[in-house]
C-alpha cells in the first residue's frame, strides 16, 4: 500500500528538480540584446569640408568726397540702383588757400598716375586673358587626341575664367582711377566771386547702393566716405578654414552653398585660396591657424544679399561606386578598425579596412562584402558571438 506513495513523491521530487533546471536553465541562458544595424551597399560617396562662410560683393567702391566742404542731403538709400556718370552728392567746397592748393595739385598728380598705372594693369590682364585662351584651345586639341588627362583641360578652362576675373577687376580699378582724377580736378576748381563753386560728385560704375554712412547734410572733409557702392549679382563667398583642411582644397574644387535661406543648395566653385593664414580663437579658447578660401557664385538668387551668412561644402574627393557603412559601426581594435557583422542572430566581430571617412560614412576597401548588416554604435556589452535582435 506503500509503493504508490512512494512512486508520488519520486514523481513530485522529479517534477520539481526539472522546474529548478529549467528556470536556473532560462536564468543562465544568453541575454538577446536589441541592436541598431545597417546595411553595408554600394554606390557614390564623397569627401567636403564643411564652414560657415559669408557673402560679399566681389567689386566695391567707396564715393568719397573730393573736397573739403557742405555735403548736402543725400537723396540716395540703400538698395537704390545707380547709373554709370550718375549725381550722387553735391557738395558745396571751402575756397582753398595756397597751401591747399598744393596739395590739391599732389593729389592731382598721385591721381592721374594711378590711373596710368591702372591702364597699364588692364593692358597686361588683357595680354594675360588672351594668353590663357590660347593654352585652353591648345589643351582641348591636345585632350582630343588623347596626349592629357581632362584634369589638365579643366585646369585650362579654370584659369581662363580667373584670367578673365582679373581683366574685370583691373578695368574697374581703371574706371576708380579715373574717377579719382576727375575728383582731383574738382578740388581745383576757381571759385567765382568769392564763392566755392558747387561739386557734383558723381558714380564711376552702374551698381546698387550698399550703404550710406550718413545721408543728412553736414561739413565733410576730403576723402570723407558719402556711400559705398557694388554690384549686387555679383557675390562670392569667403569662408576661413582650418590651415589643415585648406591645403586639400584647389581652385576649381565643386562647392555646395547651403544654409543660406533658400530650399535647395547653390552651385559654386573654389576660385581661390589665401597664401596667408591668420589666427583665430576658437569657441573653445583654443588658437586655430584658419584660412580664407574665395567662392565664386554663378547664378546667386536676388533675394541673397551682401553680409549673408552661409555653409559651405567643397567636395576634396568623390567616387561613383564605392562599398560605405556608416561611420558609426567602426571601432578600434587592435590598432586597426573592426566591425559587428551579424550573422543568425549573433554579432560576428570582423577586421576591415577603410579608405576615405566623413562623420556620416566610412568607405570600406576591405572585409566586408555588399548585403552584410553591420550594428551600429556597438556597446561594450556586445562581444563575439552576442546574441542580438
Amino acid at each position: 500500500m506503500q509503493i504508490p506513495h512512494i512512486t508520488r513523491r519520486i514523481v513530485t521530487i522529479g517534477a520539481a528538480l526539472i522546474l529548478v533546471v529549467a528556470i536556473v536553465g532560462y536564468a543562465l541562458r544568453p541575454e538577446v540584446m536589441d541592436v541598431e544595424t545597417a546595411v553595408a551597399a554600394r554606390g557614390p560617396m564623397s569627401v567636403t569640408i564643411d564652414e560657415d562662410g559669408r557673402t560679399r560683393v566681389r567689386s566695391r567702391f567707396i564715393i568719397a568726397a573730393p573736397v573739403a566742404g557742405r555735403l548736402e542731403r543725400l537723396t540716395l538709400r540703400e538698395g537704390d540702383q545707380v547709373s554709370k556718370g550718375q549725381t550722387v552728392a553735391w557738395i558745396a567746397p571751402l575756397p582753398l588757400d595756397s597751401s591747399s592748393r598744393r596739395i590739391a595739385d599732389a593729389r592731382l598728380r598721385s591721381a592721374q598716375a594711378l590711373r596710368n598705372e591702372a591702364a597699364s594693369r588692364v593692358d597686361q590682364a588683357k595680354v594675360a586673358l588672351d594668353q590663357a585662351r590660347n593654352t585652353e584651345r591648345r589643351r582641348e586639341a591636345l585632350l582630343a587626341a588623347g596626349a592629357i588627362s581632362p584634369e589638365l583641360r579643366e585646369q585650362g578652362v579654370a584659369d581662363s575664367r580667373s584670367r578673365a576675373g582679373e581683366l574685370a577687376a583691373a578695368q574697374s580699378r581703371a574706371r576708380a582711377a579715373k574717377a579719382d582724377v576727375e575728383a582731383a580736378q574738382a578740388a581745383l576748381l576757381p571759385t567765382e566771386g568769392g564763392g566755392a563753386s558747387v561739386v557734383r560728385v558723381q558714380s564711376p560704375v552702374r551698381g546698387r547702393v550698399l550703404r550710406v554712412p550718413e545721408a543728412s547734410e553736414r561739413v565733410v572733409a576730403a576723402s570723407t566716405p558719402i556711400l559705398e557702392l557694388g554690384d549686387a549679382a555679383a557675390l562670392e563667398v569667403i569662408a576661413d578654414v582650418l590651415s589643415s583642411d585648406a591645403v586639400r582644397i584647389h581652385p576649381g574644387n565643386a562647392v555646395e552653398i547651403v544654409e543660406w535661406g533658400g530650399d535647395h543648395p547653390l552651385a559654386g566653385r573654389v576660385r581661390s585660396i589665401e597664401p596667408s593664414a591668420f589666427t583665430r580663437v576658437s569657441a573653445l579658447g583654443v588658437d586655430e591657424q584658419r584660412v580664407n578660401v574665395l567662392v565664386d557664385i554663378p547664378d546667386p538668387p536676388a533675394s541673397l544679399g551682401d553680409g549673408f551668412r552661409v555653409e559651405i561644402r567643397a567636395t576634396v574627393w568623390a567616387a561613383n561606386d564605392v562599398l560605405t557603412i556608416p561611420s558609426s559601426a567602426l571601432f578600434q581594435r587592435g590598432g586597426g578598425w573592426a566591425v559587428f557583422v551579424v550573422e543568425d542572430s549573433r554579432a560576428r566581430r570582423r577586421s576591415v579596412e577603410i579608405g576615405h571617412r566623413t562623420g556620416a560614412m566610412a568607405e570600406i576597401t576591405s572585409g566586408l562584402a555588399a548585403g552584410d548588416r553591420v550594428i551600429l554604435f556597438p556597446s561594450d556589452k556586445v562581444d563575439d558571438g552576442s546574441r542580438v535582435r
